[in-house]
């Protein structure tokens, strides 16, 4: 390609609206180009890797027996209340204001609605369904380029199987498949078992990206620092953390005068204690109900293990229903008295001598005994994971820090076939529900990602796999007619001998077309220039090295193959 002719509208400059590494980069390389809030086109240079992203994606899937589909991105609404997920998503979800439609943020609705007409019997299993398609999320902020955007490329996948056991096969080919994919992407991942959401199911795992741009956080205890690989969204990570010690005696509860006071700190800091002595209460709604959240201090509710342990939908309660429920504010809310449900995390099981809210604006009780002044309550992990705590399976410190989501595995088990009447007939002609697993990868997410682990301070460098060319040959003086004849024939030479070549034909300075060389991030650059030309040499240059040396033109097709044979 002749990048005289080609449409890549480089940036000299950073967008001011671009804060993220790749964001940047792939708007100065002119790969997109946004058009509104979380909406991107992807231009020439950019399609051409998204397109070589998603025959690797292709061929990996094929491999494991994937059959490729494309569905319709706009679906009926009533199949999607068919699995109450219309109510599910809430705003994230797209919905059509003049037909009874929205836009699928994902597929397993439609994919269980065919597999419901045509999968009968357990000779019709196992199946795996996939496409790659474009999806629509409602996000309240977009952000950070194509990584968190209303509209992106996703290959879904989809696994239907007679049982547990067999859906385990499914997941784990499709592991394997996850692994293949982002090892020939080049890019430097790690997996963390992770919370389902609204899919539902039994058990997940995410393939994570260490990213300061991300917007999940993880909890890792790192191999590279003598720990041993543990890993987990903290949505559902665990820790090594000392529970609250029951003292030998419990003291008699007492009311006491706390005006002013409304956080762990402040009544640290008013009553001369330690936050170990303290219990928060956190007051939710599920399904309507008020649900009180004991934590010990400053320890934060992790809503994802709420949300697990309590099903359906929860949310904080709001200043006017904490009043009306406990009749006190936030800051002064307590176990003690309180009439509903009461689930507190692990760490206060059993404790005593506690300081809380006493359910009365400006006063807290002292003295609390979980087992005695506190019926029916009950305990469960619910604290977030702290960086430095211990890690559960080895002890060692564990590291908590943010990550991209490259790809999502779920075990759907029968969520939507039970849902959605998706049944079977076994060897015996009896009915059952499909078991079925889902598998995503964010298209864009990867280009993204591996333009966050492949960068300098000149712009992208590519590897051969993911690049849009494998060499850019640059022409120094277009009006040199030494210079042009032998760049044209080099371009057609490296062409017919297998390389995808973006030559730069244009006429402009030499320093531009460096800048824009390393910008671009082909792996090769081939400078073809008067003075290396007098005695019939061309200049080489590895982007990632930033080596160059001199080559004759007669040992260019030599040098390019070791130059290549080295990268992969």
């Amino acid at each position: 390609m002749k990048l005289s002719k080609y449409f890549v509208p480089t940036l000299k400059e950073v967008p001011n609206d671009a804060v993220v590494k790749s964001h940047i980069l792939m708007l100065r390389a002119g790969l997109i180009r946004m058009v509104g809030a979380g909406i991107y086109s992807f231009l020439p240079l950019g399609y051409r890797i998204v397109k070589k992203i998603s025959q690797i994606i292709r061929e990996e899937m094929d491999a494991i027996g994937g059959q490729e589909f494309h569905l319709p991105a706009l679906n009926p609404r009533e199949i999607w209340e068919e699995t109450n997920r219309v109510e599910a998503f809430g705003d994230i979800l797209f919905h059509i204001k003049n037909r009874d439609y929205v836009l699928a943020p994902t597929h397993e609705e439609i994919m269980t609605f065919h597999a419901r007409n045509v999968v009968k019997s357990y000779k019709d299993m196992p199946q795996i369904w996939y496409q790659i398609q474009s999806k629509f999320r409602n996000e309240a902020r977009p952000r950070s380029g194509v990584i968190r955007g209303r509209q992106f490329l996703m290959k879904d996948a989809y696994s239907f199987d007679v049982d547990q056991d067999a859906q385990d096969v499914s997941y784990k080919l499709h592991d394997k498949a996850y692994r293949n994919i982002f090892d020939r992407c080049k890019l430097k991942y790690f997996v963390v078992g992770a919370f389902s959401g609204a899919m539902g199911g039994s058990g997940s795992e995410e393939f994570m990206v260490e990213s300061d741009a991300g917007e999940d956080t993880v909890a890792h205890c790192d191999p590279a620092t003598a720990g041993c690989g543990y890993a987990a969204n903290v949505q559902v990570a665990v820790s090594k953390v000392e529970p609250k010690k029951r003292d030998k005696k419990s003291e008699e509860i007492k009311e006491i005068h706390t005006p002013n006071v409304h956080t762990i700190d402040e009544l640290c800091e008013f009553l001369k204690i330690d936050e170990t002595q303290c219990a928060k209460s956190r007051v939710y709604i599920h399904d309507g109900n008020p649900v009180l959240i004991l934590m010990l201090g400053n320890d934060e509710v992790n809503e994802s293990k709420l949300e697990n342990i309590l099903g359906g939908t929860i949310r904080p309660g709001h200043p006017e229903e904490l009043l009306k429920i406990t009749g006190a504010g936030a800051g002064s809310i307590g176990p003690v008295g309180f009439k509903h449900r009461i689930i507190a995390d692990n760490r206060l099981k059993d404790a005593n001598n506690l300081y809380s809210g006493a359910n009365k604006n400006d006063y807290h009780l002292g003295g609390i005994d979980l087992k005695r002044d506190v019926k029916n309550i009950e305990y469960s992990d619910l604290r977030t994971v702290q960086s430095g705590e211990q890690c559960t399976v080895c002890g060692k410190p564990l590291s908590v820090f943010n990550a991209i989501e490259l790809g999502h595995i779920f075990k759907l088990g029968t969520k939507y076939s039970d849902a959605m009447g998706a049944l079977f007939l076994d060897e015996k002609g009896e009915k059952h529900p499909i078991v079925m697993g889902s598998y995503g990868i964010g298209v864009e997410r990867v280009l993204a990602c591996y333009i966050e682990q492949n960068n300098d301070d000149k712009g992208i460098i590519w590897d051969k796999t993911l690049s849009p060319f494998d060499i850019h040959l640059i022409a120094l003086n277009m009006k040199n007619e030494t210079v042009t004849g032998t760049a044209e024939k080099l371009y057609t030479d490296l062409q017919k001998q297998g390389y995808e070549v973006l030559f730069d034909d244009r006429d402009a300075a030499a320093g531009f077309k460096f800048n824009d060389a390393d910008l671009l991030g082909m792996p090769v650059q081939i400078i073809v220039g008067e003075k290396k030309l007098k005695n019939n040499q061309v200049e080489v240059k590895v982007r990632r090295t930033g080596e160059r040396i001199d080559v004759g033109l007669e040992e260019l097709t030599k040098k390019l193959k070791s130059t290549f044979g080295k990268m992969n």
